[in-house]
């Protein structure tokens, strides 16, 4: 079980530090959500969920 937690932790830290260059860089963070939609999330905080057409290869 040990495992598992790191790596959750270890995929929770990936995605803060790419928002993290995404901030530093003036640029955005695409990721799957909860709810299986892509979303691209820009630096300033701004969610945009991206159209179903665009997902077809994830």
């Amino acid at each position: 079980m040990e495992r598992n937690d790191d790596l959750k932790k270890l995929i929770k830290l990936t995605g803060e530090r790419a928002k993290l260059d995404a901030k530093a860089n003036g640029t955005y963070v695409v990721y799957k959500d909860i709810s299986g939609k892509l979303v691209k999330e820009y630096a300033d905080g701004i969610k945009e969920d991206l159209p179903v057409e665009n997902q077809e290869y994830v």
